[in-house]
């Protein structure tokens, strides 16, 4: 589970990313903004892991929601979260088909999109385990990449490998190291937010793990902390080895990783094309990834009533095939909009989807901020939960502030120079509109209300 949750946030955010990062706000400015991220991931998963050892279900979000807020919210955040990692893992199809051109450009796009599905598909289709186990792979394929990258990085820093110490000198070169004052840094938070999602997948196991009362809380504690030194380490060897001001940081080129050219830097000629392997496996992840949690997520809303019933129907392995099937069919047909229309269709999609990650997030903290206070309203004493998540109320409402201002300063750049672009504005907010559509309907049509702290179901035997 510590794998999972590791490989689900260590991605192209860190090996792509994190170069733009730098080049937007400078190294202390990009510093600045993941650790204020990682500060809020951390509320936010801590809340998520005392639900989920107290009542470990699969697609907790929606559950949770339902179960201690509101039934509408727990309809919308799973339908919401089902599209986000659906219309996820068509993006992963593209970046896998665009890496795969970089050993051979003349290859069918086609042909490794429907493989690489193929391969997401049967890697779900055959258990629960098969997909741990690949999980764990792919996992340690990256975090080995990150240490060895790290270990470089600092010997080089200090002089020992590759002659001349740099010392602080790119770190505090020009307007360096904070550049672009407050406005910067909250735009590199908008990316450190997208970086970081994926360690909410803890939750989303937790239902179907040996022993989730040990495992959860285990995960948990190693996760945040190791998550963040491999970003703010990460972060910082990039900081100090190359100057801000390079236009290539800015780049969404393999070639121009920040991690590619440190590593030529120290002398590795092949780094381009073990940092595409690299990237083609976090790529691979992700995906699979995105197909087991948007498959549980719907063949939960379907046990719930919320969807239709044949997605909730179980294999003899347990897997819910039809909830699998439909979200493959959504992924696929997704990636077939980017060849229409310039990509415009897809583009939107996409940005729907990232918008739907902040939601999701913000969802947990509404639910666990519900839940706490249901549990005491109605009795039980907090000291017989099996994990207790630090500092409630603040941490909630903290990482709930958070993803509200992450989320409505997600388009300031569409203010700048006078004027506003409203076609950004736009796409920027398209996944608000889209979860109010799920969230108002459902209550409208249900005329459901607000739980009240006594009717909140505490019950785990049903789970």
């Amino acid at each position: 589970m510590t794998m999972i949750s590791l490989g689900g946030s260590i991605g192209t955010g860190l090996f792509l990313a994190s170069g733009g990062a730098i080049h937007t706000a400078g190294p202390g400015g990009a510093l600045l903004a993941y650790f204020i991220i990682g500060i809020m991931v951390y509320f936010l998963v801590t809340s998520l892991g005392e639900m989920a050892t107290y009542m470990p279900v699969s697609g907790t979000f929606s559950t949770y929601a339902t179960k201690f807020v509101d039934p509408s919210l727990g309809f919308a955040l799973g339908w919401n979260y089902w599209y986000n990692w659906a219309i996820t893992i068509a993006a992963e199809l593209s970046a896998a088909t665009l890496i795969i051109k970089f050993w051979l450009p003349d290859s069918p796009s086609f042909l490794w999109s429907a493989l690489f599905l193929a391969l997401m598909v049967g890697l779900n289709l055959l258990s629960v385990k098969s997909y741990g186990e690949s999980e764990y792979w792919f996992a340690m394929i990256k975090i080995v990449t990150v240490i060895v990258f790290i270990g470089i990085g600092l010997l080089m820093i200090v002089g020992i490998w590759g002659g001349k110490a740099v010392g602080f000198s790119n770190f505090t070169a020009g307007d360096a190291p904070i550049s672009g004052g407050l406005l910067a840094v909250l735009g590199v938070c908008m990316a450190a937010g997208f970086s970081f999602q994926g360690t909410e997948l803890v939750g989303i196991a937790a239902g179907e793990s040996e022993n989730p009362q040990k495992n959860v809380p285990r995960a948990i504690r190693s996760v945040f902390w190791r998550i963040l030194l491999f970003y703010i380490l990460a972060i910082f060897v990039v900081g100090m080895l190359i100057p801000y001001s390079t236009d290539t940081l800015s780049s969404d080129s393999v070639a121009a990783s920040p991690f590619t050219i440190i590593f030529e830097k120290a002398g590795l000629s092949i780094a381009a094309s073990v940092m595409n392997a690299v990237i083609l496996s976090s790529v691979l992840s992700a995906g699979n990834s995105g197909m087991y949690a948007s498959t549980r997520m719907l063949w939960v809303l379907a046990k719930e009533g919320k969807a239709p019933k044949i997605f909730a129907k179980l294999n003899k392995a347990g897997i819910p095939v039809y909830a699998l099937l439909a979200t493959a069919a959504l992924g696929m047909l997704t990636f077939l909009a980017s060849f229409f229309g310039d990509g415009q269709v897809y583009i939107w999609l996409l940005n729907a989807s990232g918008m739907s990650g902040f939601i999701a997030w913000l969802g947990i903290a509404i639910s666990h901020y519900r839940f706490r206070k249901a549990y005491v309203a109605q009795g039980r004493k907090v000291a017989d939960l099996p994990y207790r998540s630090i500092w409630f109320p603040f941490g909630p409402i903290l990482a709930g502030v958070m993803c509200m201002i992450v989320i409505i300063g997600q388009s300031m750049s569409a203010f700048s120079d006078g004027h506003v672009d409203w076609k950004f504005l736009l796409a920027s907010y398209i996944g608000i509109p889209l979860f109010l559509v799920f969230w108002l309907g459902y209550k409208w049509k249900y005329k459901t209300k607000v739980l009240k702290l006594e009717e909140c179901s505490l019950d785990t035997t049903s789970d």
